[in-house]
């Protein structure tokens, strides 16, 4: 449960950061605004881990043998992009300047692709896929609801750390469970 949490978290970081960034460029941003992109990001960070689990459980038996690699360098590459994302900055940085059902939609899609190949990685990890989802989409939901509404006090700088702590945490969970199936655990 704890290590859900932490992907759920990990994975919700980059909605969260675009929710702050939203919440401080959009004007009259407010409860509405928040809760609409909550929405957004939670059903995206729902369905594409169950994607991904679907994807990698139709491979799986064909990989077992390798399996704790595919979801270390998964986890890996997905933290080290989030991590080096956020050092380096750019035009990740900026915020949508509107909240259309369009724009709404990219960003969803943009902020969970991480989340598609940590369903990936959970089918070898042999998780319960409709729970682990519901705990992302809910965390993804609350992150970005917040997100919004404080974003405004925050600041921008705030965006770049929660990517960096979101990178590293997926990273020392890739590690993780490298070290337990090679310990035999």
């Amino acid at each position: 449960m704890v290590e859900i949490l932490l992907i759920a978290v990990s994975l919700a970081l980059d909605a969260f950061a675009v929710s702050v960034s939203s919440g401080i460029s959009i004007p009259g941003f407010g409860v509405k605004q928040a809760a609409r992109m909550g929405l957004w990001f939670g059903a995206f960070q729902f369905m594409m881990p169950v994607a991904g689990w679907l994807l990698g459980s139709s491979v799986s038996q064909y990989i077992e043998t390798v399996d704790h690699w595919v979801a270390f360098a998964l986890l890996a590459v997905i933290g080290g992009r989030m991590a080096w994302g956020s050092l380096r900055g750019g035009e990740e940085d900026e915020a949508p300047a509107d909240l259309s059902a369009r724009r709404l939609c990219l960003l969803a899609i943009a902020t969970s692709i991480d989340a598609l190949a940590v369903g990936v990685s959970m089918a070898f990890m042999r998780v319960n896929i409709l729970f682990s989802a519901v705990v992302i989409g809910v965390v993804a939901f609350v992150l970005s609801l917040v997100g919004g509404l404080v974003g405004k006090r925050l600041g921008s700088l705030f965006q770049r750390r929660a990517e960096l702590v979101g990178g590293l945490v997926l990273i020392a969970i890739g590690v993780k469970i490298l070290i337990e199936h090679l310990s035999g655990g």
